[in-house]
């Protein structure tokens, strides 16, 4: 376990302080102190790596524990992994400069689709095998956690286990088990070690089961050890309140994608839009007080000295007291000029009310996802195209200079009356902007638009993505129009990019060969456009003999099983497809915080015992 001298690496890098380590709040062990050496990988660059919460409480959370030892690792950059190839070094961790082969534990954050390969690279750089049945007594265990391991299964050979749920749940158990493990039992026994945390809830190892087919399609998981649970049951922190959250932060030394400190309202939302992955597994809502959120500030603020708060949610403006947490923090923080931010916002009055309070300058960010309100009703979007307007004319009279409009298209049911239905909402708002109290108004309107994807645990899980030329033909025909709109940019998400997130959201095992195969022809960083190559992957499926349109167009019999029935995330597969009929009749269902309980299949759902903040 010897430490990398990285002196003669980064002088030929044109980012070295990606791989420097040594900032501010970073944790410094000394290895022969620490029972168990767990490194958190994060397959993306270290500007996105670092903006990730996820990744900061782990962090913390294992680093408070003096016998356990958390580091970190993020994927290099071309030109380093280069030279780590040249000069035959591995990928090593920021903190002690240890190679990734020489850790214990290995835990990967599967956040997209599109990192997968790059995990690959970083295990190959690492010096460890690709495949879990390769490793011997010496090698890390490899975990992967995160919304990515929902449908684990085109990663399955790859990874030891998988972590289901919330991680700060679940991470201490397998820590303490490696522990016991380590200290009882000959490194070699790997799968003894496996069997053993296989009984613990919320652990997925792969290893001990096998899909089988039957016409070429999905037919079921088979156990092949005895004491694996039929079930992997998601596992989630409880209360929130009393959860655990760093009061520091590592402050990197360049810029990254979100350079502030982060206050986590609550996690979970019940408002049930049927295209979104992260409303329906995080449920159900918890949140942390006024009085616990303002002490945690306080302690963030303190030992760091960001000046920017960014208080974060799916929601934030669904936190039932955020004015009143906003008047305690204003009170809090004013005169040390930190500045608030409120990083997601519904498109309503009200929440453009809240981003005024903390910031009347710039721009404002909504999402409509749709341009129709049979559409929105389709997707149980709940904001009428009055609130729409209502928000854009009071971002105008605020005196803000732009507006960013997020819309989806290819939404199951969309018709071409949608996206006209879409332009002219676009055109309404552009009206607002460029006239305000009788005189013309400088205003910029940025609209963009993303592919649906469909996500499993949704209820349109059930649905097909469209043809990647029928998604261009829709590109193409909101280019057009949106482009005779005065002060309007139009943007989209790469067609190719989205019809791979599709195949591998929807993908079962046999799709690992395909990102082997991807991987060894040079694929990774595939979520940077200047990485992505699609005819490498288009060689990549050809190689291996699949089709990828059978995943991303596959419309699956609302009876079949379904590569990720074996994860259960506590809601029940009625509630879903209760859902998915209810959007296919365009009808809405209420939010079950506000209306009562939906029938989602939560057990022991706290719905009618919300832990809300409450004001001092």
């Amino acid at each position: 376990m010897t430490e990398i001298d990285i002196s003669s690496l980064l002088e030929k890098v044109r980012k070295p302080a990606r791989y420097l380590g040594r900032e501010i709040n970073a944790v410094y062990k000394k290895l022969e102190d620490v029972k168990v050496h767990l490194v958190l990988a994060f397959p993306d660059l270290y500007e996105v790596g670092m903006s990730h919460l996820g990744l900061k409480i782990l962090y913390a959370l294992v680093n408070k524990k003096p016998e356990f030892y958390a580091e970190r690792v993020f994927a290099p950059a071309r030109d380093m992994e280069d030279v780590l190839r040249k000069e035959k070094k591995p990928l090593f961790s920021l903190e002690s400069r240890t190679p990734l082969k020489s850790f214990d534990l290995i835990g990967f954050t599967l956040q997209y689709e599109l990192s997968y390969t790059t995990i690959l690279n970083m295990l190959d750089l690492g010096g460890i095998p690709l495949h879990s049945d390769k490793r011997k007594g010496g090698d890390p265990f490899v975990i992967g956690g995160g919304p990515g391991v929902l449908n684990p299964e085109p990663l399955a050979p790859f990874f030891d286990f998988f972590v289901i749920g919330d991680g700060e749940e679940i991470l201490p158990e397998i820590l303490q088990e490696f522990a016991h493990w380590k200290d009882n039992h000959n490194r070699g026994e790997r799968k003894t070690f496996l069997k053993k945390i296989a009984r613990i809830p919320g652990i997925y190892v792969p290893s001990f089961y096998e899909p089988l087919y039957f016409q070429g399609k999905f037919y079921e998981m088979k156990i092949l050890e005895k004491d694996a649970p039929l079930k992997i049951e998601r596992r989630t922190v409880p209360d929130l309140e009393n959860a655990f959250y760093p009061e520091s932060f590592v402050v990197p030394y360049v810029d990254v994608v979100h350079d502030r400190a982060v206050l986590e309202l609550f996690r979970g939302c019940s408002k049930g839009c049927r295209f979104c992955q992260a409303g329906y597994i995080y449920r159900p809502v918890r949140e942390r007080t006024v009085s616990r959120l303002k002490e945690l500030a306080g302690s963030i603020i303190g030992s760091t000295g960001f000046e920017e708060l960014s208080l974060s949610s799916l929601s934030s403006s669904d936190y039932s007291c955020i004015e009143g947490l906003l008047e305690e923090l204003e009170q809090k923080f004013g005169k040390n000029y930190v500045k608030l931010s409120l990083p997601s916002l519904r498109a309503d009055a009200f929440a453009l009310r809240l981003a005024d309070r903390v910031n009347k300058s710039g721009g404002v960010t909504f999402a409509p996802e749709a341009g129709s309100q049979r559409l929105r009703n389709v997707i149980n979007k709940k904001v009428t195209e009055e609130e729409i307007l209502e928000a854009a004319a009071q971002a105008v009279s605020s005196g803000r200079s732009h507006i960013k409009l997020y819309f989806m298209i290819g939404l199951p049911t969309e018709t071409e009356e949608d996206l006209e239905e879409l332009t002219r909402l676009v055109q309404k708002i552009v009206n607002l902007c460029h006239t305000a109290g009788g005189r013309k108004y400088a205003f910029k309107v940025t609209v963009s638009a993303s592919t649906f994807v469909p996500k499993a645990h949704t209820p349109f899980q059930w649905e097909p993505q469209l043809e990647l030329p029928e998604i261009r033909l829709r590109q193409e025909f909101l280019r057009k129009h949106l482009r005779k709109l005065k002060g309007v940019d139009f943007t989209w998400h790469e067609a190719k990019m989205s019809f791979l997130e599709a195949v591998f959201a929807r993908g079962d095992r046999r799709l690992a060969s395909v990102l082997e195969r991807a991987y060894a022809m040079g694929s990774r960083l595939d979520a940077w456009s200047d990485s992505f190559n699609f005819s490498l992957w288009e060689k990549a499926f050809d190689g291996e003999g699949i089709e990828p349109q059978k995943y991303a167009q596959y419309k699956p019999g609302l009876d079949e099983h379904l590569p990720w029935d074996h994860i259960n995330t506590g809601l029940s597969r009625e509630f879903l497809l209760r859902e998915y009929q209810r959007a296919l009749k365009e009808e809405i269902t209420g939010d079950c915080r506000e209306r009562g309980c939906v029938g989602c299949g939560l057990e022991n759902c706290p719905f009618r015992q919300v832990k809300k903040g409450v004001p001092l």
